[in-house]
């Protein structure tokens, strides 16, 4: 993988494939640049794509102390990499990072997320004190396992049933292996709530999707987000609980970002 170093001097590892304009990928919760490896030979025939590995992840680099300041500087050295300007794509708490830089001020020529992680009026928040209870299960012996499974449960409201079939399926290495950033994706979302009013005065060309077969509560935030901005639309797409085929993302990506 190409590396590019950001502004606190960690080492950021990128992927780079493909002709045309810049399109950046931006992973969400546990995963990193491969969770993209299926939708990056689409986009390659079109756009100059940027699959990146969030830091902590993959072969990027972290810091003793994290802050979102930092990851929005991750994505601004990647986007410079890509030309000083790039349309994003991101997905889940990625959408939550993608939107936290756009508010700053990150040159993103056009920009999709996939089903940010919000919570709108009449769907329960995770716990006010998810930072916590994961920082003090990460620090108090590393248990990875545990940490996930309260990401799962607890933060994203999954039942036990459900994370049991999470912890038999073969993502679930990943799932440990990255569990200690999922510390780093509660702190993005702060309240996560939408923030309607720093949006309405976003002016980038946003797309919003979510899959036809994904939670209420994710569908009701995707579409809470695209209506918060001014230049923004929803979409719905075929797929299922948080993923959209990927075909059929890739086509619309395509579209979204060479128009």
């Amino acid at each position: 993988m190409r590396k590019v170093v950001s502004r606190d001097g960690t080492t950021i590892a990128y992927d780079k494939s493909g002709e045309g304009p810049p399109l950046v990928l931006l992973n969400g919760a546990f995963r990193d640049h491969t969770i993209f490896d299926e939708l990056v030979p689409e986009l390659a025939q079109h756009c100059t794509v940027y699959a990146y590995d969030r830091r902590g992840r993959g072969q990027s680099g972290d810091a003793p102390e994290y802050a979102v300041e930092r990851e929005i500087e991750d994505l601004q050295a990647v986007i410079e990499e890509a030309g000083g300007s790039a349309a994003v794509f991101a997905g889940s708490t990625g959408a939550n990072v993608a939107l936290q830089a756009a508010l700053a001020g990150t040159p993103i020529a056009k920009l999709a997320l996939h089903e940010p992680f919000f919570r709108v009026e009449g769907f329960p928040k995770p716990p006010s004190n998810s930072a916590e209870t994961l920082r003090v299960i990460l620090e108090e012996g590393d248990r990875r396992d545990e940490a996930a499974e309260y990401f799962l449960g607890p933060v994203l409201g999954l039942t036990p049933d459900d994370v049991a079939q999470w912890r038999r399926s073969p993502i679930w290495a990943m799932n440990e292996a990255n569990a200690h950033t999922l510390l780093y994706d509660v702190k993005i979302c702060g309240d996560f709530t939408v923030p309607a009013g720093r949006l309405a005065g976003f002016r980038t060309e946003t797309l919003v999707l979510n899959s036809d077969s994904t939670s209420a509560w994710l569908r009701a935030a995707a579409a809470a987000t695209a209506a918060a901005l001014p230049n923004g639309r929803g979409l719905e797409l075929p797929g299922s609980w948080h993923r959209i085929d990927m075909d059929v993302l890739g086509r619309t990506l395509v579209e979204f970002a060479t128009a």
